[in-house]
């Protein structure tokens, strides 16, 4: 590349689609990539995973990672397998995290391709983890954190300043500053600014080009009501004698849970029946939410900073083996058990499920975006069975959709929050959404604010102008 040419702008990811976040930024002859995430739900979309990165890894400059979840993170350790050898550049608290999810991100994979090649059900002979415990780890000697609002140059004239986007803890909002060229805001995924544990997202500010997420570009959460939605399900759940199960992100969405069980617990709405958190990864970030509670981090709520006893439940049991795993689907009567992952694609709760579904008395909590060919997104459009393992399982049990415990900004936060940009930018790139939530985000743009917004496509090159 000449230092003469063009600054180029390529999503790689979550271009029509929500999970993958991948976006390319060339300028001055530097290559720097924002986001590293994995294809999750469709097949088409998870067979992407496997196909060669469209740059050489090597000729990266930097990776900036904007936060610690799978669909943003989760690819780095293929990329440094291939040949990715810059840095790797996060806020403090986002490569606490993807120390935890990463490595744990590869054992599901490794369990995976081991379980598939047990049970004869890949087409592929041996089946093949996508990458390993070990590529993972040597992904993390390469990451380089910041702190909020201290810039900092990823590569040769491409200076980043990371600001909270209260999403999930360490989550940021990243400013791109290129020397002799535009201003670039990414959103990353954008908070509420109810998050009862994070300050609000900072503002989008002057910048030439806007990118935002639309995950709920065409929806709006219901406020206020998730945490009596919640009490009333555990309530008709534990009268029939079922179990509450409650697919989780590991990250963010078990300490949101925990807190609202807490406040139902002191407003004596919560039934006094045993509560699993069943995910030694969710654990292992809840100890890390802990910490940067005790530590007055930026991003997390002055008001909490003495609140030692946020996530305290009488009745919790945290579950870290397997073998606890394997008690607590014995476990008779009643119960509420939070396991990973989300949208239940893998993890502990798959087994919950498995062994769940059937029961009527039973029922199954949805507490977040439940991305396209995902179980869960099967779950909440109705399906009668759903396959798990191989198998068909019948699904008797109540499935409720609680998506008021979202984490993510609804259309009209994500309008408030464009909206906070000081001028019009050259163009708002509205991307991290299926199809028709970009679409109905990038019209209300257009209507509202009379900008130029556009759903680019994947692999499409953009050329950014000063």
């Amino acid at each position: 590349m000449s230092h003469g040419s063009p600054t180029t702008l390529v999503p790689l990811g979550a271009a029509h689609t929500v999970t993958g976040s991948k976006f390319l930024l060339e300028h001055g002859g530097r290559r720097v990539l924002f986001d590293a995430g994995l294809f999750q739900g469709l097949k088409e979309l998870r067979e992407r995973n496997w196909a060669a990165f469209p740059v050489q890894p090597s000729t990266l400059d930097a990776v900036v990672i904007s936060h610690a979840h799978l669909d943003h993170c989760g690819y780095l350790p293929r990329l440094v397998k291939a040949g990715f050898r810059g840095d790797v550049h996060v806020t403090f608290d986002t490569g606490r995290l993807m120390s935890v999810v990463l490595p744990d991100s590869a054992r599901l994979l490794e369990e995976e391709a081991k379980y598939a090649n047990r049970a004869g059900y890949s087409r592929h002979h041996p089946a093949l983890a996508l990458y390993t415990e070990d590529d993972a780890w040597t992904a993390l000697e390469q990451l380089r954190s910041h702190a909020f609002d201290a810039p900092f140059d990823a590569a040769d004239g491409i200076r980043i300043t990371f600001q909270p986007a209260g999403h999930i803890l360490g989550s940021a909002t990243v400013l791109v500053e290129l020397h002799d060229g535009p201003t670039v805001r990414f959103s990353g995924d954008l908070g509420r600014p109810t998050h009862p544990l994070l300050v609000p997202p900072t503002p989008v500010g002057d910048v030439d080009y806007l990118v935002v997420e639309s995950t709920y570009g065409d929806r709006e959460h219901t406020n206020g009501e998730a945490r009596l939605a919640l009490a009333d399900v555990i309530e008709r759940t534990v009268e029939r004698g079922g179990k509450v199960i409650i697919p989780a992100f590991a990250v963010d969405r078990t300490e949101v849970l925990l807190y609202h069980l807490r406040q139902l617990a002191d407003e004596g709405r919560l039934p006094a029946v045993p509560i699993f958190v069943d995910s030694p990864m969710a654990l292992a970030a809840l100890q890390i939410y802990r910490e940067a509670i005790e530590e007055h981090a930026t991003d997390v709520r002055a008001e909490l900073a003495d609140q030692r006893s946020l996530f305290d439940l009488p009745n919790l049991s945290e579950v870290f083996d397997s073998e606890g795993s394997k008690a607590v689907s014995r476990h008779g009567g009643a119960a509420i058990i939070i396991a990973g992952a989300g949208m239940a694609s893998g993890g502990r709760v798959v087994h919950h499920l498995e062994k769940f579904l059937p029961d009527e008395r039973n029922s199954v909590a949805l507490v977040g975006f439940q991305a396209a060919g995902t179980r869960g997104r099967q779950l909440l459009d109705g399906a009668s069975s759903v396959k798990i393992h191989g198998q068909y399982v019948r699904v008797k049990a109540e499935i409720c959709d609680l998506t008021g415990f979202s984490v993510h900004a609804d259309a009209s936060e994500l309008m408030a929050w464009v909206g906070t940009a000081t001028r019009p930018p050259t163009t708002v790139f509205v991307v991290h959404g299926e199809p028709n939530a970009s679409s109905a985000l990038r019209d209300r743009i257009v209507r509202e604010l009379d900008w130029t917004a556009v759903t680019p496509e994947h692999a499409e090159r953009i050329v950014l102008h000063h």
